[in-house]
């Protein structure tokens, strides 16, 4: 008996400033790059709303969070199919399928709870007051003073990261502690809330691999050579396998290569202890 569904394609919008802040333009900016009915055969719905606000709560009870902001249509989905582009990412090592659960499906409220405690360092004496990382704040936590320097007000940032990769002076740093440990476990405690109680299954496309975040606007050069698709029922043994294959291509750990201080693991550890999947895995190749 032949299966039947109702598939949409679907993102939630984003914390920072860009085309992908609100559901109008986020929906524009999908059919610009071709993620079209006509295209796909399905339509787009920003799962969280026009403005990012459209979310249900879902009880986790686990250690940072007892409830996580879903967005609505992601909830309300049966089922989840995650495509994702695999590649490194400045907090958590590398984003895969986890970091595409976690961060990609939670509300603005969510990516602010996620990123809480993030807080970039400030290089004062390299600011050339070119306003730059202005443009990128949405937060309105950076002001230029009289002498053409940056300042941070540490109280109004919410820890999106766009002030360090849009600064051409390395004005900004990221900020190598616990905190950024936490944030791979806010992101695999926001991925229990969107998997629970729903089927699901997971594409990794493992190429054009970068060091930053898709999620800004300049791209980056790929740094190590493509190895391919890889899909699994199981998130955690799918992270963990492509993590795997990247390192064994480039010949060494090449999440420690590009981010020494970060313990890219720890999402693999924790979601494997939250019952999410194992990490140990059988690969099957087909070409």
């Amino acid at each position: 008996m032949a299966a039947s569904a109702w598939p949409f394609l679907t993102d939630t919008n984003t914390i920072y400033v860009g085309q992908r802040a609100d559901a109008v333009h986020h929906s524009l900016i999908a059919a610009e790059h071709g993620f079209t009915v006509e295209n796909c055969g399905c339509p787009v719905i920003i799962a969280d709303g026009l403005r990012g606000n459209s979310g249900v709560s879902v009880e986790v009870n686990l250690k940072h969070f007892r409830s996580v902001s879903i967005g609505h249509a992601l909830h309300y989905a049966d089922s989840h199919i995650f495509i994702t582009h695999f590649k490194g990412h400045e907090l958590t090592g590398f984003g895969g399928v986890l970091k595409n659960m976690g961060m990609g499906c939670g509300t603005r409220a969510g990516k602010y709870a996620m990123h809480d405690k993030v807080l970039p360092k400030v290089s004062v004496d390299q600011c050339t007051g070119c306003g730059q990382c202005l443009k990128w704040c949405s937060g309105n936590a950076l002001r230029l003073e009289k002498n053409n320097k940056i300042v941070m007000e540490s109280e109004r940032c919410i820890g999106c990261g766009e002030c360090i990769l849009s600064c051409p002076q390395n004005v900004f740093m990221i900020p190598w502690d616990e905190n950024t440990s936490a944030v791979q476990e806010k992101i695999v405690e926001y991925a229990c809330g969107v998997l629970k109680g729903k089927p699901h299954f997971s594409i990794n496309f493992v190429n054009y691999i970068t060091q930053y975040c898709d999620c800004y606007a300049t791209k980056g050069k790929p740094l190590t050579g493509d190895i391919g698709v890889l899909a699994s029922a199981d998130p955690v043994a799918l992270d963990q396998a492509c993590a795997d294959m990247v390192n064994s291509s480039y010949g060494s750990d090449f999440w420690r290569v590009i981010f020494p201080e970060i313990d890219w693991t720890v999402q693999l550890s924790y979601a494997e202890r939250l019952g999410l999947g194992k990490r140990e895995y059988t690969l099957i190749e087909y070409r």
